[in-house]
């Protein structure tokens, strides 16, 4: 469960926050123009103790990583077949490879905070995404999905409101 996708390319300014503050221009530039940039995506296994409360007013997130293994798993694999692909053998790790973690407040694509289902008590919409306590209201972003499989849900998203727009026709008919 991730996503490899290939990015545009990098430059001195945009690696530099990341660099050895002595590190000097003319490296940072040479780094820039002799890499090939990648984005990883992994993805955080649906857990019940991973979840958002409100604590005394406040919002409280309560979030345990998981999945990292799966994560390095992908990219063990990928170098390996860039490996492959680059010399037609086993890749020998001789190269220089700067990562970042992304911070939890640089998310996107929230999923899994309205679990669907036919259990009133273990899921908060129906399978029309129709809140179990609330007749009239519907929930159609991607907080229905227990996973998104680190790719962008957009399509899904609406192709899912499509469907419940669709169960709504008939509703009121």
């Amino acid at each position: 469960m991730g996503h490899i996708q290939l990015l545009g390319k990098s430059d001195k300014d945009q690696i530099s926050p990341d660099a050895p503050a002595i590190t000097p221009g003319f490296v940072l530039s040479e780094m820039a123009s002799h890499s090939i940039d990648w984005w990883f995506t992994g993805e955080d296994l649906p857990a019940p103790e991973n979840r958002v409360r409100v604590v005394n007013g406040q919002i409280h997130l309560d979030y345990k990583v998981n999945n990292t293994e799966g994560f390095n798993r992908l990219i063990k694999k990928w170098k390996q077949v860039l490996g492959e692909i680059y010399t037609g053998h086993v890749f020998v790790d001789h190269g220089i490879y700067l990562s970042k973690d992304i911070p939890l407040a640089g998310v996107a694509h929230q999923v899994g905070t309205c679990r669907f289902g036919t259990d009133p008590g273990s899921s908060v919409l129906d399978l029309h995404c129709r809140t179990h306590d609330i007749e009239n209201l519907y929930v159609v972003d991607g907080s229905f999905f227990p996973s998104i499989g680190a790719v962008n849900p957009s399509l899904t998203i609406m192709v899912n409101s499509l469907r419940v727009g669709e169960h709504l026709i008939e509703v009121l008919k």
